[in-house]
């Protein structure tokens, strides 16, 4: 497998680190007044998704996970797995609640997720940057009640709350950024 030095650290590279895939999250390089440079690395563990922070030393270099990120299809979740498909070779694998912790509140069955494996098994999955989700629950929009924000909270048919405008109302279908969980857009039937 390849080997990543210190200069080629960026935000999304996969490496091995103590034996379990990381991604790195945040990479700042730093030179001190005195001393040697380092990297200060924030990395989250595949496996387990916890984030830590280390320090390297420039010109240090780590090997590059053996994972690949592969374009899937949601199926269905039956309870204690959630179910993709490849589109390509239609065999389907199921992930379990930790792979998904992150996106559950986001998939909409048939959507196509960034589904990252490691030894044919789903480590992580990653929905799309946006969703077309419907709205079950949210309160009636009053005219003229915009004292505040002007926004109210609405509940998805995945489960999810997000922040929409007062004129949005329960049973439309609202576009979200699922990187930010905000409210992008009406979208028109």
């Amino acid at each position: 497998m390849a080997t990543y030095s210190t200069s080629e650290f960026k935000s999304g590279l996969k490496v091995m680190l103590d034996g379990d895939p990381c991604a790195i999250v945040e990479n700042e390089f730093v030179k001190p007044g005195k001393g040697q440079a380092f990297n200060r690395v924030r990395l989250r563990n595949l496996r387990s998704g916890k984030i830590w922070e280390r320090t390297f030393k420039s010109g240090e270099s780590l090997e590059g996970a053996d994972v690949m990120d592969v374009e899937m299809q949601y199926l269905y979740a039956d309870g204690e797995f959630w179910h993709f498909m490849n589109p390509e070779s239609f065999e389907q694998l199921p992930a379990d609640e930790a792979a998904v912790r992150d996106a559950i509140q986001w998939l909409k069955e048939e959507d196509v997720c960034t589904v990252t494996l490691w030894n044919g098994a789903p480590l992580a999955v990653a929905p799309p940057n946006f969703v077309e989700l419907e709205i079950v629950e949210t309160d009636p929009g009053v005219k003229g009640d915009t004292a505040g924000t002007g926004g109210k909270p609405a509940r998805l048919s995945t489960g999810a709350t997000v922040r929409v405008p007062l004129f949005v109302q329960t049973g439309e279908i609202v576009k979200v950024d699922t990187r930010t969980g905000e409210y992008v857009n009406r979208v028109k039937a």
